[in-house]
């Protein structure tokens, strides 16, 4: 009965440590500034519609690395990517 106690004690006690380190990891704030990457979508894994308009929303992106099929990426960060391209964000309509 004792080393059944122990047993469950040390298990607890070993899943409170694990759930704890977890937690401790260090994660990268969100990035304030976005910028639009094309060329570097995988189908079916655009943002938003084509650069050309043959479509208008995301996840319709026939093949990958398009040029007319985007991603927001951190700015800053598209040129660095081969083949990538940064294009203009549009203002939103007022």
């Amino acid at each position: 009965m004792k080393s059944t106690k122990t047993a469950i004690g040390a298990t607890v006690a070993g899943i409170l440590a694990a759930s704890l380190s977890l937690g401790a990891q260090a994660v990268p704030d969100q990035p304030k500034e976005w910028e639009k990457c094309a060329g570097v979508a995988k189908a079916g894994a655009n943002d938003c519609g084509a650069l050309d308009g043959s479509h208008g929303c995301a996840g319709q992106a026939k093949e990958d690395n398009m040029p007319t099929e985007w991603i927001y990426v951190p700015a800053g960060t598209c040129d660095k990517i081969t083949g990538g391209k940064v294009k203009a964000v549009k203002p939103a309509k007022s």
